[in-house]
């Protein structure tokens, strides 16, 4: 097949599941013999723009007839079988749909969030769970000022939603949702179910795997309040395991971990990591927790824990049931509760169970998450939209 690939990638200062994602699939389908090409705007090409060229950056959010051009100018040069769009924010936009349509090219989009009926995509603000735009006009989030705290930035971004919930739903053959759960969300918000198939995101085998007991505790991820670090904080507090925890990644809550770590001797702060790096903590770790407050889409490290031989714990909620079998491939606990996080916490690294969960977890890996099942996945939509 002729694959062309849409995405606006993130910046390149923060990690991005989503670019990983976008990489990671484009370099599967190449190797399986298929001709991938990327079309693409950079989020990094914000900071060399002129301050004018800036300031209409948030009005071309919600339609950017330049992106609608050039991707024309492509379609129409190569002819793809399909398109693929991820990402359109903020420099495509959704015009890069009315765009296929006019040349009529299927086309799929992969859904990594809940932007379709939030306009911040994550259902979360000012600390809890938040739903008020689920199924209804998004003008709340501007309201609240959901995007960035800002009223001003989040106006654009729910104008992009009101403006172009029905121009996605009637141009995209098949949306991808990275879970079931997502998928259920979405469906609540009035998207079309015939159309949304649950492709849950692969992992690729590991460089290294768990052979030796764990060392540690991990929590690998950004630091954030709705990442559940905080909630993870207090839990600790209420521990004593044997072994330390490790915190790696960066975010706004940074300097708080840095000084919550180097008051306790059980806590170590290591930083943001490379992919080599993070791999091998996953492997050194009795478990990896991930104990997010916001209804996670999916959760990669749960799934790269598996992979690992290292099982996880995580809420009882958002797409981690789904992931994770509990009590036997890991743990979940309740969610937004730190004592019910220090009890899984309890239960996973105990010598008699550890061991046994994480084989479970690595088979559970092997049965729904490795590349090979991803690409079928992935070639199904494909096949399904051309048809």
């Amino acid at each position: 097949m002729k694959v062309l690939v849409v995405h606006n990638r993130y910046r390149s200062e923060q990690p991005s599941g989503e670019n990983n994602v976008v990489d990671q699939e484009v370099a599967l389908l190449s190797a399986a013999g298929h001709e991938v090409r990327s079309f693409e705007r950079r989020s990094d090409d914000i900071s060399s723009m002129s301050l004018l060229e800036k300031a209409t950056v948030p009005l071309r959010v919600p339609w950017n007839p330049a992106s609608r051009v050039a991707l024309a100018e492509v379609l129409r040069s190569d002819r793809p079988d399909v398109v693929h769009i991820h990402n359109t924010f903020p420099l495509l936009s959704p015009s890069v749909v009315a765009a296929c349509t006019d040349a009529r090219v299927p086309a799929v989009a992969t859904l990594h969030n809940y932007g379709m009926v939030c306009p911040p995509g994550t259902l979360y603000r000012d600390g809890h769970l938040c739903g008020e735009c689920v199924g209804r006009r998004p003008f709340p989030a501007v309201r609240h000022g959901c995007y960035r705290d800002s009223r001003v930035a989040t106006l654009p971004m729910a104008v992009n939603v009101a403006v172009n919930r029905r121009r996605w739903w009637s141009g995209i053959s098949r949306f991808l949702c990275i879970s079931d759960a997502q998928r259920q969300v979405l469906i609540g918000g009035g998207m079309p179910a015939e159309r949304m198939v649950v492709k849950h995101n692969f992992v690729a085998e590991p460089l290294v795997r768990r052979t030796l007991p764990g060392e540690h505790v991990l929590y690998l991820g950004r630091l954030t309040e709705e990442k559940g670090v905080r909630l993870l904080m207090s839990a600790w507090e209420r521990l004593d395991v044997g072994m330390p925890l490790l915190l790696a990644g960066t975010g706004p809550m940074q300097d708080e971990v840095e000084r919550w770590a180097s008051t306790r001797p059980d806590v170590r702060y290591v930083g943001l990591a490379d992919k080599a790096r993070c791999q091998e903590l996953i492997a050194r770790a009795a478990a990896v927790v991930a104990p997010s407050v916001w209804l996670e889409a999916f959760g990669l490290v749960v799934v790269e824990a598996m992979a690992a031989d290292v099982p996880a714990v995580a809420p009882a909620h958002g797409a981690f049931p789904e992931l994770i079998e509990d009590g036997v491939s890991g743990v979940l606990h309740k969610p937004e509760d730190a004592a019910s996080l220090a009890d899984a916490l309890r239960q996973v690294v105990a010598p008699a169970r550890n061991h046994e969960m994480g084989e479970a977890a690595r088979l559970r890996y092997e049965k729904g998450f490795t590349p090979a099942i991803g690409l079928d996945r992935l070639v199904d939509a494909y096949e399904a939209a051309i048809g």
